[in-house]
């Protein structure tokens, strides 16, 4: 009885990261507000840009069912209600693109289930994001040294850029950990309280779905194949520890699993309405006060833009 209900409980929380994560509603761009997490300075004066490179390049990573391997990434326009859409669309219409560049994250973005059977499996949709964001992250400093970089990811795509920003800031990383202005992620799978800076929303006493989902990783595979639930991070964000903001609703699951699985099935009651929390990132006013989470993040993101621009 014991081993069915700690089945059940994995269910509960992997329920809602391959339902949880809907089509989003689309809103204005928001004005600034609070900026956390310190600026890094640009990279070292030493470092020269050739002519055509830009000097902030922001790299979004979509939600799972909210991008396409073969969407544009500086256009993209596969899934018209992404939640990102509405902090790459203010932020490429405010800057003039020979100075910032913003790239949306083409990948697969899946999560194969016993309803979707023909869909890529999550690990396989998430390698493929994080190859291809690191590729581009890769070039850009190699043909750009002097550029600067924001990530901002959602969800499925949160982890992505989580992992990256991981990497870099323990120097494994496509490029150096100073050349990264910050990192937003919302709806983080391997969120951790003690890791990064937890934005806004007060209540969160949880972790991501992917830490407290790990000690039944293996009941997981064998329902929903290709479902690593990995842990934390290793090594935190290391050096970028200070410029990872986390966003997180109160009783959204994939961000706010709770730690222990028995409490899970206390929760699975709230299993409904913690999906609409996962929804609701574009129009949930009540994570950040005053203004929405996209609204929030592009005021954060001028902020350390127009500082890299010296304005």
């Amino acid at each position: 009885m014991k081993k069915v209900l700690t089945i059940l409980a994995a269910l509960v929380v992997l329920a809602l990261i391959v339902v949880g994560v809907g089509n989003w509603l689309l809103t204005n761009d928001g004005s600034g507000g609070p900026k956390p997490g310190k600026p890094t300075p640009p990279p070292s004066s030493e470092a020269q840009n050739p002519p055509g490179c830009v000097d902030v390049e922001v790299l979004a990573a979509p939600g799972t069912w909210e991008s396409s391997p073969n969407d544009d990434p500086l256009a993209p326009h596969s899934h018209p209600r992404s939640l990102l859409l509405n902090v790459t669309r203010p932020l490429a219409d405010e800057f003039d693109p020979s100075k910032v560049k913003v790239w949306t994250l083409p990948y697969t973005a899946q999560f194969r289930n016993m309803n979707a059977q023909g869909e890529k499996s999550y690990d396989d949709s998430r390698n493929e994001g994080f190859g291809r964001m690191r590729e581009e992250l890769r070039a850009t400093h190699k043909a750009c040294p002097a550029t600067s970089f924001v990530l901002v990811g959602f969800s499925q795509g949160a982890v992505i850029a989580g992992d990256l920003a991981g990497e870099i800031g323990n120097e494994r990383g496509p490029v150096p950990a100073n050349s990264v202005l910050g990192v937003s992620l919302i709806a983080d799978g391997r969120q951790e309280l003690d890791k990064g800076n937890l934005v806004g929303a007060k209540g969160i006493r949880g972790t991501g779905a992917e830490i407290a989902l790990n000690p039944v990783s293996g009941l997981i595979q064998g329902i929903v194949p290709g479902a690593t639930m990995r842990g934390p991070r290793p090594d935190g964000f290391g050096e970028l520890n200070d410029r990872v903001n986390n966003y997180c609703a109160p009783a959204d699951l994939i961000c706010d699993a709770p730690a222990n699985l028995g409490n899970a099935i206390v929760r699975a009651k709230d299993l409904v309405a913690a999906n609409a929390v996962h929804a609701e990132y574009a129009t949930n006013g009540k994570v950040v006060e005053g203004q929405t989470v996209p609204q929030h993040i592009v005021g954060w993101a001028r902020g350390l833009i127009n500082e890299r621009l010296g304005k």
